[in-house]
């Protein structure tokens, strides 16, 4: 492959004379197109990221792992098969289309939402491989060979950089905004409630009340701007097809390749939690209404998962065809997923909110989010589910458990609530086909990044406990 400045953002091209030549100028315009764009569309670049953040709230892989899912056919991911995926597409792709809305500059509120929407995919890509290029990233050609900043630095990074977006938004237009059209109030709410959901996922590393995650928390919380706290806030992109469509949709449209764990439908019916009636789908057709909770088993070998897949025709899609129509939305951050990151950061004894109240209302909200009705008190009062006063010893995994069915069918938060809790509590694919025989805690670096960005790649590589591979733990995993 030849080398590509992978991590460029706007790259001059400067055409110089030559000796008995004339200059280019002097050919006039006679080549000119006259209909043809010659500086970037921010309406269009934000537009088509905003609706490539699809791709990233629905990480398949991610939910192989956390065992949201289970292949049908060919169980390579789901027995963890080495994973050694490029991440140079998200740099060429939505990082550099909103790096140039931020350099083009033709509103300042519109690059604050570009802002916030890259930290949004940092912190996608950061929870996949650890280290990462960062600070030095999307700089053109000056640096085409960046380093990997330490997840440490990224997160702050983040943190900081979306704290700055919230509180830097004026009265100028946001043109090419599909999902708030336009509403500073709500890309406010987001900024804060990202910073709410980056903040906990760095509870493990950082546990104390006074430390730098809680610190962060509280500002996020405390921050004018708000957080989301309804369904109608949703962080959330609803597809206008046929031009955009429902990433799950395109899943399964003339395939089935994939579907609802048993892992999943196990936990559900375990807790007679009323979300199955949408989690899962009898049939891959878009807008059937028949629900399933005969999930795949998780772990299988080919001739174990086709053979069950091939006699039971009605095993669990992911969410019921309805519910994945080509303009179904996608959620990204929801209302009820920040209630519950609250309620967490409670139990913690990070904030003084009261615990019972954010765990209640985070659990309505999503129920109330897929349509459902209202959790009953029999729900509330089962002991996989119900919580204690702060602390309590059940508090942890059942806080966890919430957090991990609330951000159903997404699967790389499904991924990073368990690494970083433990719970639920998963058994490893009983097919596994990886030296280790455990569950993935991050996906290789690729090899190509030997080849574009070697002396980088191999000080990432030397950070890591263990090396390159799928069971070394990032930063705030340890």
């Amino acid at each position: 492959m030849k080398k590509r400045f992978i991590y460029a953002s706007l790259i001059g091209l400067v055409l110089a004379s030559s000796v008995g030549c004339k200059k280019i100028e002097d050919f006039g315009v006679a080549n000119d197109n006259p209909a043809a764009t010659t500086s970037p569309r921010v309406d269009a670049l934000l537009t088509n990221s905003i609706a490539s953040l699809s791709g990233y709230a629905f990480y398949v892989t991610g939910g192989y792992y956390s065992q949201y899912f289970s292949q049908s056919q060919y169980p390579d991911v789901m027995l963890y098969s080495l994973d050694q995926s490029a991440f140079t597409g998200a740099y060429s792709g939505i990082l550099y289309d909103l790096e140039n809305i931020q350099l083009v500059n033709t509103s300042n509120n519109q690059n604050q939402v570009a802002k916030i929407l890259q930290q949004y995919v940092y912190f996608q890509l950061t929870n996949r491989w650890g280290d990462i290029p960062y600070s030095q990233a999307l700089k053109g050609i000056t640096v085409n060979a960046p380093a990997y900043d330490t997840q440490e630095a990224i997160y702050k990074g983040m943190l900081s950089a979306l704290t700055t977006a919230a509180t830097s938004f004026n009265s100028s237009a946001i043109s090419g905004d599909i999902m708030f059209n336009g509403d500073v109030a709500a890309w406010k709410r987001v900024a804060n409630s990202l910073r709410l959901v980056i903040s906990i996922q760095l509870s493990k590393k950082y546990p104390g009340a006074n430390d730098y995650a809680a610190t962060q928390f509280k500002a996020a919380l405390a921050d004018a701007g708000g957080v989301i706290t309804s369904n109608a806030q949703n962080m959330q992109i609803t597809p206008a097809a046929p031009n955009f469509r429902n990433v799950i949709w395109d899943g399964y449209n003339g395939r089935k390749d994939y579907g609802e764990s048993k892992t999943m439908t196990d936990l559900t019916a375990s807790l007679g939690d009323a979300r199955q009636a949408v989690f899962g789908g009898a049939s891959e057709q878009p807008g059937n209404v028949t629900t399933s909770n005969v999930g795949i088993p998780y772990g299988g070998d080919k001739a174990s998962t086709e053979g069950f897949t091939n006699n039971n025709p009605t095993w669990a899609r992911v969410l019921r065809g309805d519910k994945r129509d080509q303009a179904s939305p996608v959620f990204i951050i929801t209302a009820s997923q920040i209630a519950l990151i609250r309620a967490e950061a409670a139990n913690l004894g990070w904030t003084t909110e009261n615990l019972s109240d954010l765990y209640t209302q985070g659990i309505t909200l999503s129920y109330e989010q897929w349509g459902v009705g209202t959790p009953s008190p029999a729900y509330f009062a089962n002991a996989n589910v119900a919580i204690g006063a702060v602390g309590a010893a059940n508090n942890v995994k059942n806080i966890s458990t919430q957090r991990y069915l609330a951000s159903y069918p997404d699967g790389q938060q499904g991924w990073n609530i368990w690494r970083k809790t433990g719970f639920p509590a998963l058994t490893p694919a009983s097919a596994a086909v990886n030296s280790s025989k455990q569950i993935p805690r991050r996906i290789a670096y690729s090899p190509t990044e030997q080849t574009t960005n070697k002396a980088n790649n191999d000080a990432a590589i030397a950070r890591l406990s263990g090396g390159n591979t799928q069971d070394a733990r990032m930063w705030w995993d340890q």
